[in-house]
């Protein structure tokens, strides 16, 4: 028994002596540097770009630089705390955010916490903050519009469904403000829409709040808030985590406007963290991957074919420029990856014409394709007499002899200048600016004195309102204009004009 037993423990020896005994991954590191919202961290392993990590004293961190004998992250909330020999412990969880209806009407940060006071937002669901977008083969054209209700747009640079449409122009010449009209005008439109706030001035932030709460816009408008207050890492992260929401929706099936503003600012804050993890800086100080920054948030706009859902996701970013340089190297990024841009022009803002539209600058890379047949029928001269008049306006300066041809040309462009000029939160309907540009481009202003034209558009629109709501409606519901109803307005057309004129 006892020989047995000792030929049983030798055998359990040679066994165990076989067994090679491999130190396990940890996957706790320890930070080794701290500093401007920046961590280097020593020991960890099977860690992805990208990792959420949970340091010892609570705060967040993500993993951005992964290097062979360290890696590098940011800290996502309070980084004063963070202390060198700080443990750093990873999650195998990419960073998310929570999704869902519960987020409507109500203002989050880039992490998903509430920050309008009214309480946890209780999401059911996590969707990646970084994705890669949609192939081809999922998308369909873009050829349904989005209505902006602003008449300048909707005429001569109309958006669709999927479409990306830069907004460019120098600060304080009404971005923001057409941006917020139109997400205004997406009431009753069947359209969720996402506004993120990127390094804007915590006062700025409230005012759009209010200013959407006052139009009945906030209950299908999600906010995603990342102030010049806050650190860099949430205002880098905040467009990401906006797009994130809106796929959400799009592969529900629904109908998503996303608004950048804006992506200038977005990539100071991506230089600024980049600067701070001394990675190779290029042109203007920007490193060299700032195109893929905003390339790959971009393209995941996009209009998902009928067996994938059907959804869309719209993007409008925003972008500053100084002295309204287009060439500078941000706004020719974004202008190569969008489909379009709309230009502010800082001239024409001074002189009143508001929105400040620059329309030989704008341009829409969709074009007609996302138009109802109707505005295709009347905005289709409407930008080429504004292109002539752009021309003649410059070249008559010079001189004051003009034959009656050129004069007649840059009085009609005068006019529908002015038509197209447009106070704040008031969005005009499809039907509205068909008949309005109808009348425009067809030549019932040319005997209206200029400085009367806004006068004679808003009771233009009133007569019609009042007296051929029934022609309204039908344009509305058929979307273009046949010869029954042509000439149904160009009777009602005639009738105002000529009271009009007679009773001045």
């Amino acid at each position: 028994m006892k020989n047995k037993n000792s030929e049983l423990l030798k055998q359990l020896q040679e066994r165990l002596n076989k067994v090679e005994f491999r130190e396990k991954p940890q996957n706790t590191g320890v930070v080794t540097v701290a500093g401007d919202g920046a961590i280097t961290m020593n020991g960890l392993s099977e860690v992805a770009a990208l990792e959420m990590l949970e340091l010892e004293r609570g705060q967040t961190a993500l993993t951005l630089n992964l290097e062979k004998d360290k890696v590098v992250g940011i800290v996502l909330d309070d980084f004063a705390g963070v202390k060198v020999g700080d443990k750093a412990t990873a999650t195998g969880k990419l960073l998310s955010i929570g999704v869902g209806d519960e987020l409507l009407g109500r203002v989050i940060d880039p992490l998903g916490i509430a920050v309008d006071g009214k309480g946890d937002v209780n999401t059911k669901k996590l969707y990646p903050i970084e994705k890669v977008a949609p192939g081809v083969i999922y998308r369909q054209p873009v050829d349904t519009p989005v209505q902006t209700g602003i008449k300048a747009v909707d005429s001569m640079i109309p958006v669709g469904r999927g479409q990306r449409e830069l907004i460019i122009g120098d600060r304080k010449t009404g971005k923001t403000a057409v941006a917020l009209d139109t997400i205004i005008n997406q009431k009753d439109q069947n359209m969720i829409c996402i506004y993120v706030s990127i390094g804007q001035k915590t006062s700025s932030t409230a005012l759009t709040i209010d200013l959407l709460k006052k139009h009945g816009a906030l209950d299908y408008t999600v906010i995603v808030a990342a102030d010049a207050k806050d650190p860099a890492a949430l205002q880098y992260l905040a467009p990401y985590a906006g797009c994130a929401i809106g796929e959400y929706f799009m592969d529900q099936g629904k109908d998503v406007l996303i608004v950048y503003d804006d992506l200038s600012k977005h990539a100071w804050a991506y230089r600024e963290i980049s600067l701070i993890l001394k990675r190779p800086s290029g042109r203007e100080a920007y490193p060299g991957d700032v195109f893929y920054l905003h390339s790959r948030l971009l393209e995941r706009a996009c209009r998902m074919s009928e067996e994938f859902g059907g959804g869309s996701l719209t993007a409008l970013p925003i972008i500053e420029t100084q002295a309204g340089d287009l060439s500078a190297y941000i706004p020719t990024n974004v202008i190569s990856i969008t489909d379009g841009q709309i230009f502010f022009d800082t001239d024409l803002f001074n002189a009143g014409i508001r929105p400040a539209i620059n329309s030989g600058l704008s341009v829409s890379r969709v074009g007609g394709a996302a138009q109802t047949k109707a505005m295709k029928q009347v905005a289709g001269k409407l930008r080429l007499d504004l292109a002539q008049y752009r021309e003649l306006q410059a070249f008559v300066q010079f001189s004051t002899d003009l034959d009656k041809e050129t004069k007649a040309r840059i009085d009609t462009g005068a006019r529908m200048t002015l038509l197209l000029k447009q106070k704040q939160f008031n969005p005009y309907s499809v039907e509205k600016q068909v008949v309005v540009f109808w009348a425009g481009v067809n030549g019932y202003l040319n005997n209206v004195e200029i400085d009367k034209v806004s006068e004679f558009e808003e009771e233009y629109i009133g007569y019609m309102e009042s007296m051929h709501a029934k022609l309204l409606k039908t344009i509305a519901k058929e979307k273009k204009l046949d010869e029954k109803m042509e000439k149904e307005l160009k009777k009602a057309t005639e009738e105002f004009t000529d009271g009009y004129i007679k009773r001045d």
